[in-house]
């Protein structure tokens, strides 16, 4: 959830981060396609901005979606085997990033290198949510989400 909210929050000042890591980089051994990369999408970034200012509205809408989605794992600290499908939805949208990465920064002439740092986004949000499925599991062995036993409000 953190996770989620603090990547939420870095998209709303990408003009400013983007000077900030090229200063960075400037200042460090990055050479090559990397720091090339990044000079490019901070002249992209500067650019729309200053004559598209609206643009910057998207990203805003990108981190609020990162929020929302975080406030909804609230529901599995609440009630883990009820909620388990938000943690299953989870894993799906970490791996549902290597296609969109894959496919969509192709699309987008994406350096192949800026991808594989997009895929590492689903690698590292699967590992915490596994390791919570796997103890949803543990909880209840046999949880089955659509179970065939009747309630006491449907009794024949």
């Amino acid at each position: 959830m953190v996770s989620l909210i603090v990547s939420g929050i870095t998209a709303f000042p990408i003009a400013f981060e983007m000077d900030v890591a090229n200063y960075l980089i400037s200042k460090s051994f990055i050479n090559g396609a990397m720091k090339e990369w990044l000079l490019i999408v901070t002249e992209g970034v500067k650019s729309t901005y200053l004559k598209y200012p609206f643009m910057a509205y998207g990203t805003d809408w990108l981190a609020f979606a990162h929020i929302v989605i975080a406030i909804s794992f609230i529901g599995p600290l609440k009630d883990p085997v009820k909620n388990i499908w938000v943690i299953q939805f989870g894993m799906m949208a970490c791996v549902l990033i290597f296609p969109l990465a894959l496919i969509a920064g192709e699309i987008r002439s994406i350096p192949f290198f800026w991808r594989l740092i997009d895929c590492s986004f689903g690698i590292i949000g699967i590992i915490p949510l596994y390791i919570c499925y796997r103890y949803i599991k543990q909880i209840v062995p046999q949880y089955e989400p659509f179970s065939t036993q009747k309630n006491n409000f449907c009794q024949e």
